[in-house]
């Protein structure tokens, strides 16, 4: 597993791309497996930093991705 820093949309768009793209997947197909439209991807793609979180969440499960969040408290049994 390959863990990358992100300290921004546009950074965080680029890792996106470059999933889609070893994926060997256009943007209207990773749209359709994530269940979002083509435009949300372009705009993820682009670093857009107005994008909302659970949509870019279905991306990135699409994708295979997960999110690791350091620095804040951990959930426990879902508190």
């Amino acid at each position: 597993m390959v863990m990358a820093k992100m300290e921004s949309s546009y950074q965080f768009g680029k890792a996106v791309r470059l999933a889609r793209k070893q994926l060997a997947l256009t943007q209207p197909q990773l749209a359709l497996v994530a269940g979002v439209g083509v435009r949300f991807i372009v705009d993820l793609e682009a670093g857009k930093p107005t994008i909302q979180l659970e949509r870019m969440l279905r991306v990135l499960h699409a994708l295979g991705g997960v999110i690791h969040i350091s620095g804040l408290p951990s959930l426990i049994d879902g508190e």
